[in-house]
């Protein structure tokens, strides 16, 4: 029997809140509509348009959003199941244009980060109960955990042939939890940038990307402690920056005091343990959006020794680090723009 157990659902899923700080903005000045994607709560901000061509814009993201979350979701159905179904007994399936450029880029990304964010694991995100809504603090059966693990699925087993894909690893799982609201920022700020919707904040459960600016000052979101529903500090975003965070507060239940996140080590099929939360702040680009989400995991997971290597093969040099016992690193980049509202007791640089 376990006991000791408490469990926190996927309510607790910010450490980048949707602070947007609009003091000194009319309502005409800044238009925001909020809906519920990818599991998690999305905010889209607009500034400087009538309120009707404004909400016209942010409803046509927030059912795109919508598009792409059916469409990619873990374990219900979608294409993202189909594909899993066909690998698990070896069939060969025909993928569209935009599933395949998502798999690929994410095949590169795993790449760089050394497999620690791997988005074909998605047996062992299932085994420990987070392909669900709502999950019980049960651990999984050891014997199934070993033969997921032992297999060793990748991106690398798949094989293409123009559209259509198979795998030689029956055991791949395609999971694009840990990639894709960074990915759908760059979607919807493509979009917007087509459609000269020039000063948005795309906020994706506190995976943010800026356009443009709020008036004739910037954008600024707040970051929150992941133990404590407080803003720690504050960061203004320049025009085409993003921001993610990668923790163990969003998903996650607690036996005897232990506490088991959704993101799993894929060395160790275990959850990682070493932090409590991972931040970047990725550089303007066209994959801005992606890189906030991706570069955080192999950080998160392997922790302070080895992320300034991670950050500069994905391009980053913002980065805040927050340890398993609260102590925070953080980069001398980042520390010069952030404002503490709540200055860490243990603080250093990260080097």
């Amino acid at each position: 029997m376990i006991s000791a157990v408490s469990i926190h659902p996927k309510s607790r899923y910010l450490i980048l809140a949707a602070l947007v700080l609009l003091a000194g903005c009319s309502r005409s000045q800044v238009y925001t509509q909020e809906s519920y994607v990818f599991g998690t709560r999305v905010q889209i901000s607009i500034y400087g348009l009538e309120d009707d061509v404004a909400a016209k814009h942010a409803g046509a993201a927030l059912k795109e959003l919508d598009r792409l979350h059916a469409k990619l979701h873990a374990w219900q159905p979608s294409e993202v199941t189909r594909l899993n179904a066909a690998f698990a007994k070896g069939d060969t399936t025909v993928v569209d244009v935009e599933l395949a450029d998502l798999i690929k880029e994410s095949a590169d990304y795993a790449r760089r980060s050394d497999q620690l964010f791997n988005p074909a694991v998605g047996q062992l995100v299932s085994l420990w109960g987070f392909h669900q809504d709502t999950f019980a603090p049960v651990t999984p059966d050891p014997v199934k955990l070993q033969t997921a693990l032992a297999a060793q699925p990748s991106l690398e087993n798949l094989q293409w042939d123009g559209a259509s894909v198979s795998s030689s690893n029956p055991q791949v799982a395609l999971d694009f939890g840990g990639f894709a609201k960074g990915w759908a920022l760059d979607h919807v700020a493509n979009q917007f940038r087509k459609k000269r919707v020039m000063n948005a904040l795309i906020n994706i459960g506190g995976n943010v990307l800026a356009l443009g600016k709020k008036g004739g000052e910037p954008w600024t979101v707040g970051l929150q402690s992941p133990r404590s529903p407080e803003a720690m500090a504050t960061i203004a975003l320049k025009d085409g920056e993003a921001i993610g965070t990668s923790g163990d507060y969003q998903r996650f239940f607690e036996i005897k005091g232990q506490r088991f996140s959704h993101i799993i080590d894929p060395r160790t099929g275990q959850p990682a343990q070493g932090m409590q939360a991972a931040t970047v702040l990725a550089p303007v680009s066209k994959d801005a959006g992606a890189i906030s989400d991706v570069a955080t995991k192999p950080m998160f997971i392997n922790g302070t020794a080895t992320a300034l290597q991670y950050a500069g093969r994905f391009g980053v040099k913002e980065v805040l680090l927050i340890s398993a016992n609260g102590d925070v690193y953080i980069t001398e980049q980042l520390q010069a723009r952030l404002k503490w509202l709540k200055q860490p007791e243990h603080l250093y640089r990260l080097r």
